[in-house]
C-alpha cells in the first residue's frame, strides 16, 4: 500500500470526452480530514494521503505520478431546460484505481479551479459546501445508499467569493464512475454516434458487465440504468432524504448518488418539503423524486435512441417498453422499503390503507420522519429506545393497535423482524442543524471537532446511544434550516 496506484480506462477514450487540465495550485493547503477505511480499501496509504504530498495532492498542488487530470463534458436538463454543454466546471478527474476485488473507482477533485467548462465561474468551492457533502456522503452511505464518496477534505488558504467571502476547499470524491445522463445527452445531441455506441461499451464493461455482450449494447444499458435508478430512488424516500436537484446531469450511470449540494433530510414529515434554495417551483420536491426519476430515464432514453436501432420507429418501440418499466420496479422497491420499516414481511394490498393513515398521522401531527418510524422499530422490539426523545400522539394509539395486529399476523420471527427493523430504521442522520452549526465552526472559528464528531457519529446510523442523544433530536425552532444551498 501506499501512493495512489492509478489506471485510467476514461482518460483512454477519445479527446472529445474531456479537456485535459492540470488543478490550479493554492496558496496554502492543509489538511482536514482524511478518510482512512475508505483510502485503505483503495489501496492508498492513508498516512501518505494525510502528509504534506497527500495534502498537496488533494490541493491541486502536486501531480502523482499516473495521475492524468481531465475535466468531462457533458450535457444536460436543469430544472426542465435543456443546456447543450455543462461539463466538469469546479471538478478534476485525477485518475482512476482499482481495488483488490477488480472494482473501478474515479478520484475527483472538487473545488480544483476552472476549467474551460467554468462557463465564468472560479471553479473553486467553499468550505462549507465541501464539509457537507463529506458529511452527508459517508452517512449516506452508512445507511446503505448507493454513493460517492468523501476520501479526503483539504482547506486551500484561499478565500472563496460567494454572497460573501468564505474560506476555501477540496474534497477528493470516489465513485463508481462520473459519467451522467447527461454524458449521454452531449453526444447524441450533436449526432456523434460513434461516441454513443463507444460510451455505451466503456460504461456496459464498466458497470454492467453481465450484459456486456448483448446483441444490442444500448438497450442493455438502459434496462440496466433503469433498473439502478428504481432502486436508488427508494432507498431516499425510505430515508427522507431529498436530493435537491436531480437534473440528468447529477444521475449517474453507475446508480450512486452524487451532488450533495442543496440536499437534506428532512425533520418533520411533509410529503411537500424543498430545501433547495434554487427550486423555486418545487420541482425536485420529495413527493416528485420518483417521478423526476422516470423523466430522467426518459432523458436517456431519447439520447439513445439512435443507435437503439436505425430505424426510429423500431427505435421506439425497443426503448418504450424498458421505460414503461421503471415504476413497476420502483413500486417493487418501495413497497419492500416500507415493509422493512413497518417490520412486514410483505406490504399486503390490504396494508395500504394501514400504510396511508400512519403518512397522514405523521403529516397532520408534523411528526419527525426519522424518529417516528424508529420508535416503531422500538415497539416491536419492546425497547425504550428513543421513547425520551418522541412521544407519539393519542391519536396514534388506534393505529398502534391495527399495527400490532397485523404484526401478530406476519411470519417474520422477532430476531429477524428486529434485525430488518433496525437496519431500515436509522436513528442518527446528518440532521440540517447539525451539518450547518458544524460548517459555521468550521469557517467562523476554524474549529472541526463538531464536523468531526458529526463524521464519525452518522457512521453507526442505527446503534442508539442515550449519551449521544443530541445527535438524534430534531432542532430547536431557532435551529430549523429551511435552505440548503449549492455552493456554485
Amino acid at each position: 500500500m501506499g501512493p495512489i496506484a492509478f489506471d485510467n480506462s476514461f482518460a483512454r477514450l477519445p479527446a472529445t470526452f474531456y479537456t485535459r487540465q492540470e488543478a490550479t495550485p493554492v496558496e496554502r493547503p492543509s489538511g482536514i480530514r482524511v478518510n482512512r477505511p475508505l483510502a485503505k480499501a483503495l489501496g492508498i496509504d492513508p498516512d501518505w494521503l494525510a502528509s504534506a504530498e497527500g495534502v498537496a495532492t488533494v490541493a491541486g498542488n502536486h501531480l502523482p505520478p499516473g495521475a492524468e487530470p481531465l475535466a468531462a463534458v457533458y450535457a444536460g436538463h436543469q430544472f426542465g431546460s435543456y443546456n447543450p454543454q455543462l461539463g466538469d466546471g469546479r471538478a478534476l478527474l485525477l485518475g482512476e484505481v482499482v481495488d483488490a476485488d477488480g472494482r473501478r473507482f474515479d478520484i475527483q477533485l472538487k473545488g480544483a479551479g476552472p476549467t474551460p467548462y467554468s462557463r465564468g465561474g472560479d471553479g473553486r468551492s467553499p468550505l462549507g459546501p465541501v464539509l457537507r457533502e463529506y458529511i452527508v456522503s459517508e452517512a449516506m452511505h452508512a445507511l446503505g445508499v448507493p454513493t460517492t464518496r468523501a476520501l479526503a477534505a483539504v482547506s486551500t488558504g484561499e478565500p472563496v467569493v460567494r454572497n460573501q467571502f468564505h474560506p476555501g476547499a477540496v474534497l477528493a470524491r470516489v465513485a463508481s464512475s462520473h459519467i451522467r445522463i447527461g454524458t449521454f445527452q452531449f453526444f447524441s445531441a450533436r449526432g456523434d454516434h460513434d461516441a454513443l455506441r463507444l460510451l455505451v461499451h466503456h460504461c456496459l464493461v464498466r458497470h454492467y458487465p453481465q450484459r456486456a455482450d448483448d446483441d444490442n449494447p444500448a438497450l442493455a444499458l438502459l434496462e440496466s440504468v433503469i433498473a439502478a435508478q428504481a432502486a436508488l430512488i427508494p432507498q431516499w424516500q425510505a430515508l427522507g432524504f431529498i436530493h435537491g436537484v436531480m437534473n440528468t446531469d447529477n444521475m449517474l450511470i453507475c446508480g450512486e448518488t452524487i451532488d450533495y449540494g442543496p440536499c437534506a433530510f428532512m425533520d418533520e414529515y411533509d410529503a411537500q418539503k424543498v430545501f433547495s434554495s434554487i427550486d423555486q417551483g418545487g420541482r425536485y420536491a420529495f413527493r416528485n423524486q420518483p417521478s423526476i426519476g422516470h423523466w430522467n430515464l426518459l432523458c436517456l432514453a431519447q439520447a439513445l435512441l439512435p443507435i437503439l436501432d436505425g430505424d426510429e420507429a423500431a427505435a421506439v418501440a425497443l426503448a418504450q417498453p424498458a421505460v414503461d418499466r421503471y415504476p413497476e420496479l420502483f413500486q417493487a422497491a418501495h413497497a419492500q422499503r416500507l415493509a422493512d420499516k413497518f417490520g412486514f414481511t410483505e406490504i399486503l394490498e390490504d396494508d395500504r390503507p394501514l400504510v396511508d393513515a400512519w403518512f397522514q398521522l405523521l403529516t397532520d401531527h408534523a411528526l419527525d420522519f426519522t424518529l417516528a418510524f424508529r420508535r416503531l422499530r422500538d415497539l416491536a422490539a419492546g425497547e425504550d429506545g428513543v421513547a425520551q426523545l418522541l412521544t407519539l400522539p393519542p391519536a396514534a394509539d388506534d393505529w398502534l393497535a391495527r399495527w400490532r395486529e397485523r404484526l401478530a399476523r406476519d411470519y417474520l420471527d422477532a430476531d429477524t423482524r428486529r434485525a430488518r427493523m433496525t437496519r431500515a430504521n436509522p436513528v442518527f442522520i446528518p440532521r440540517n442543524h447539525l451539518v450547518e452549526a458544524a460548517i459555521r465552526a468550521a469557517e467562523d472559528n476554524g474549529d472541526f471537532s463538531p464536523f468531526h464528531a458529526l463524521v464519525e457519529r452518522t457512521a453507526k446510523p442505527f446503534d442508539y446511544d442515550p449519551d449521544d442523544a443530541g445527535f438524534a433530536m430534531p432542532p430547536r425552532p431557532e435551529e430549523v434550516v429551511t435552505k440548503t444551498f449549492c455552493g456554485t
